[in-house]
């Protein structure tokens, strides 16, 4: 067994390597506290042919038994992967999936499984730190190591690998994964930090990146395997000289072309007309002549940016696209929005539920309830396809997420708004950017249902051309430019700052000058967006939809919860079966009462003021005989709250026996006199019937 190990931030993080999983071609175990995880990597030993992507698989799961827990549902074993192991494959995937050397077609298989859960919330930071020695150490030929932290603030300080505790007090809650030379990915949340601010966290990761890479090298040269050879692709000049000369000025034509779909038709007959040009019947080289067409229009659509800097759709760098908003556009549903920013089309559609539609999270670190959700849809009719519905994909999953982030800066507490806000995303149409018209088009439906957001927020995407020393920033990217470009850049925040952000790229990273220009690009175009987002809606509704149920809320002493509920919850089952509405008691005495109308809410509240009512020295009261004894009575003033009428206050004149004046059961008017320190509260029957003589006569 090889092992190696560096502190960070006070503790241990080790990999070791030559103990599990030995006929794996790189299996890598790193350990950070409590916190263990394996890490696999896998490839076959033939190239698969005729793909025209990297056949790659990255999965990421956690074991029950890590943290000490047995699986819930019926067959008590781990099954379909949460949401939570979704997007983490996601966060292992996306920093070194573009370090593999060009032209290895090989299926590879890279599996994280959690063996121990601790309290340092770090198991997805090392899923991507064990995955990445694995891979170098391996025979598989990945250029670099990649390395991850988690940045977080705390009251201004920024913090290397928050544990769970700390992460409740962050303003910001960073991924960010590197190489030794740039930054690869960021993934994460705010509130509402500042551009400057993004810049300095990202500084200090890649501090912590570039000592973590250097310890997977010096794994690598006591443990790691000769890499495999990969043989790039060989371009036939003539085939490639002839596409050239036969579409070049037919495919200028056609990139120009601002509509997507007939810019797409037109380039698909230019290629069909080339493959009938082109194909022999001695040999098929369909493969290569899609692949060198493919290679034309990259370079062409790139050069065009960078030599002239128009883009596809005729637009400057810094332009964009043509925006326009409709709130309020469902008649039925507590809020909704129509966002369209060029070709991307959003329907958002806001719904607000009581504390019965939470959402229950079963995760290693323990039960907890969602009360915000965002779910994301890609139908595929969006982008003028035919395919056949499944449930979410990966895709679906990383976006709806991304959104859901960069929203819930702005979702009001609990205590402020009592609901259960779910947000659906339908994207009806698609060239680009459709998980940031979903922040715009939720923030919008927010609005419209009358939640008290204090602000919008709106996304944005930027992309990214360099070639050599030349580099050109893209504000608002196509679907085109995402793909044929260097950087998936996404910014939401609102005019304050940032709330979320994810940053991809193609390339070995990006340096620190070319992300300074991408905030501040991208903060331009935040801007331009709000403003016209504020234009269409700008406040929330002053009131909910008359669909959506009314939740009022009522703050009770803890000591008193009881007496709402009652024995076996009698009485609130009482309340609910008079007034119709939903009740929900929570440990602290804060009650929420759910109506679809303001008047069974009322009756409602009614009743239980009068159950946890207290008595008040000097009020009257009309009360029932509930016990008598030989030195008095015992009275209900109150539901639960008894007082002692002394024999003595019972009359004005002197009587031998109780029973001579009062009978149990009997409703008698009585004046607290006296509440002493223990609360026991004393009364006068006969104060009570003077007091009211007094005022009649009055």
């Amino acid at each position: 067994m090889k092992k190696v190990e560096i502190e960070v931030r006070g503790k241990k993080l080790t990999l070791e390597t030559g103990k599990f999983a030995k006929q794996a071609d790189g299996a890598v175990v790193a350990r950070y506290g409590d916190t263990v995880v394996l890490a696999t990597a896998v490839a076959d030993k033939k190239p698969k042919e005729g793909l025209d992507f990297f056949p790659l698989t990255v999965d990421y799961q956690e074991k029950a038994y890590s943290a000490g827990r047995i699986p819930g549902g019926f067959f008590k074993r781990e099954g379909r992967s949460s949401g939570k192991e979704i997007l983490t494959s996601r966060l292992i995937d996306r920093p070194i999936r573009p370090l593999f050397e060009e032209g290895f077609s090989c299926e590879t298989q890279c599996i994280v499984n959690v063996l121990s859960y601790g309290d340092e919330n770090i198991a997805d930071i090392l899923g991507i730190i064990s995955m990445s020695a694995a891979l170098t150490i391996s025979d598989i030929p990945l250029k670099s190591p990649v390395a991850a932290v988690r940045i977080g603030r705390i009251a201004g300080s920024f913090v290397t690998n928050p544990d769970l505790r700390e992460v409740e007090e962050c303003d910001l809650n960073l991924v960010v994964a590197g190489t030794d030379d740039a930054v690869i990915m960021v993934e994460g949340e705010a509130q509402e930090i500042s551009e400057s601010d993004l810049l300095e966290a990202l500084d200090v990761a890649h501090h912590e990146i570039k000592r973590i890479c250097a310890v997977q090298k010096e794994l690598q040269s006591i443990a790691g395997r000769e890499k495999r050879m990969v043989t790039a692709p060989v371009i036939d000049e003539e085939l490639k000289k002839s596409i050239t000369e036969l579409s070049l000025e037919k495919m200028k034509n056609a990139i120009t072309i601002p509509d997507k779909l007939r810019r797409q038709n037109a380039l698909d007959e230019i290629l069909k007309e080339l493959i009938e040009q082109l194909i022999t019947p001695d040999k098929d080289i369909t493969r290569d002549i899609i692949h060198l067409f493919h290679e034309t229009e990259k370079n062409l659509v790139r050069g065009m940016i960078i030599n002239e800097n128009k883009r596809a759709d005729g637009r400057a760098p810094q332009d964009v696209r043509d925006i326009s908003a409709e709130v309020g556009i469902l008649p039925r549903t507590h809020g909704s929005a129509l966002f369209i920013r060029g070709e991307t089309q959003c329907l958002a559609v806001v719904t607000l539920g009581t504390s019965d539609d939470e959402q229950k999270i079963d995760a290693l670190e323990g039960e907890s309830y969602k009360t915000f959700m965002l779910h994301y849809n890609f139908p595929p009719f969006s982008v003028g396809e035919v395919k056949p519905l499944r449930s979410p994909g990966r895709r679906e999953i990383g976006h709806g997420m991304l959104a859901e982030r960069a929203l819930k800066a702005i979702i009001p507490p609990k205590t402020e708004f009592p609901y259960t806000i779910r947000i659906v995303s339908d994207i009806l149409e698609s060239n680009g950017s459709s998980s940031m018209a979903t922040v715009c088009g939720g923030s919008l439906a927010l609005m419209d249902a009358g939640a008290p957001i204090r602000a919008h927020v709106a996304g944005i995407a930027m992309g990214l051309i360099k070639e050599d020393d030349k580099v050109v920033i893209l504000t608002d990217i196509l679907g085109l430019e995402d793909h044929l470009g260097d950087m998936d850049f996404k910014v939401t925040g609102t005019a304050k700052g940032i709330t979320a952000f994810q940053l991809d790229t193609k390339i070995g990273g990006i340096s620190r000058t070319i992300m300074e220009k991408a905030v501040e690009q991208a903060r331009q175009g935040r801007l331009h967006i709000l403003e016209k987002m504020n234009e269409c809606l700008h406040a929330p509704r002053e009131n909910l939809s008359l669909y959506a149920p009314r939740i009022y809320t009522m703050q009770i002493r803890q000591e008193k919860i009881r007496d709402v509920i009652g024995t076996g919850g009698k009485v609130i089952r009482s309340i609910v079966e008079q007034t119709g509405v939903k009740i929900d008691v929570e440990d602290s005495g804060l009650i929420n009462i759910a109506s679809r109308d303001g008047e069974s809410a009322r009756k409602a509240i009614e009743i239980i003021n009068s159950i946890i009512a207290e008595a008040e020295l000097g009020k009257l009261y009309p009360g029932k005989v509930k016990r008598i004894v030989d030195f008095g009575a015992f009275v209900e003033i109150l539901p639960g709250t008894e007082g002692l009428l002394h024999i003595s206050q019972i009359s004005e004149k002197r009587i031998d026996k109780v029973t001579d004046e009062l009978h149990e059961g009997e409703e008698v008017l009585v004046k607290v006199i006296e509440i002493d320190k223990m609360g026991r509260i004393r009364l006068s029957r006969k104060e009570a019937l003077r007091e009211k003589g007094t005022s009649k006569e009055n």
